[in-house]
């Protein structure tokens, strides 16, 4: 009782040493720009292309922001602490555990969201204008988020409310509810069990309805996969599927690991690799995994590009509506 309140953080980051600073600086800022400018890419083309306007890309539209998100609320501070101040103010902590707790918790739920989208796509294809119309998938987006701005709030409200009075050394590169709960100088038990609880409904839980709409997903075209002679068709048929449960595994599998243990057995160096993944690696490969390889994206992209060269080209002699007429865009494949 007779020590000190903190009233600011430092954010010890990776390493003190020069030479590795100088190597994790440019590497951390093409992270942050690939992620900022892929994902603003799929906003970009999805919301100016009228044939991209239907469920799927919605959810993308979503998941691109949470990895906005995600990314700008860690990586801009992280670059700054590495050649300036690695302080952080205990609200501007607060703030920023906040935010990325929301985004965690989106992202989480938005894969299960995409994946019963899927489902319905794949399984269902004579009821999914039904199942899937547009208010349902406001619907989902909505819960979507306000679930997760419920599980950060509750989460940065009993955080904030700990005595901090020890040390005030953050053995991370951003404020995460681990290592600022092993700065408490009060009990945390009430904090373990509310992650450990957010972490078993967001994480496991999402996890589990991904994995069985994809299994449901896979028995349904496994008869049509059988069918196909070539070991090239059924590659490019399970192709979408494969790479979306690589991304999901890889994620999930980083957040329970990190969420799922006591504050107490919080291991610095090996802690700090993983988060590595699912604030940075994982938003700057997801527009790659779920958008930028898919055909309808590409030909958008391709569109975009065009029309922008036609803007900056010299404008010729007017040309009537009929000559050259248009083509329709393509109708929407699943990704």
């Amino acid at each position: 009782m007779n020590q000190t309140l903190v009233t600011q953080f430092l954010i010890l980051g990776f390493s003190e040493t020069p030479g590795l600073q100088m190597l994790l600086f440019p590497a951390f800022l093409l992270l942050y720009m690939v992620a900022l400018s892929g994902n603003l890419l799929i906003v970009l083309l999805i919301s100016s292309s009228p044939a991209l306007h239907t469920p799927v890309y919605f959810f993308l539209v979503n998941l691109a922001a949470v990895d906005i998100l995600c990314t700008s609320t860690i990586l801009p501070k992280l670059l700054g602490s590495m050649v300036a101040g690695r302080t952080i103010s205990f609200g501007g902590c607060m703030a920023q555990l906040f935010f990325f707790t929301w985004s965690l918790g989106a992202e989480l739920l938005l894969f299960s969201a995409m994946a019963l989208d899927r489902y319905v796509a794949i399984c269902r294809p004579l009821h999914y204008g039904a199942l899937m119309g547009p208010r349902v998938c406001v619907l989902l987006a909505s819960a979507v988020w306000a679930v997760s701005l419920t599980n950060t709030t509750v989460n940065t409200v009993l955080t904030g409310r700990l005595p901090f009075c020890g040390s005030n050394v953050v053995k991370h590169f951003f404020c995460e509810i681990p290592p600022l709960l092993k700065l408490s100088c009060a009990p945390t038990r009430l904090n373990e069990a509310m992650a450990f609880t957010a972490d078993v409904v967001l994480a496991l839980g999402s996890f589990s309805v991904t994995m069985l709409s994809y299994g449901c997903i896979i028995a349904c075209i496994n008869a049509s996969i059988l069918r196909i002679r070539s070991a090239a068709g059924k590659r490019r048929a399970f192709s979408t599927c494969s790479s979306h449960l690589l991304v999901v595994s890889m994620y999930y599998s980083t957040v329970v690991y990190t969420y799922f243990r006591p504050a107490s057995s919080y291991a610095l160096d090996k802690d700090k690799v993983v988060s590595v993944v699912y604030t940075s690696v994982a938003p700057s490969l997801n527009p790659l995994i779920y958008s930028l390889r898919n055909t309808d994206v590409k030909a958008a992209l391709r569109r975009v590009l065009s029309r922008s060269r036609g803007l900056c080209a010299p404008r010729g002699p007017a040309t009537s509506p009929l000559e050259g007429g248009q083509q329709a865009p393509p109708r929407a494949s699943l990704p």
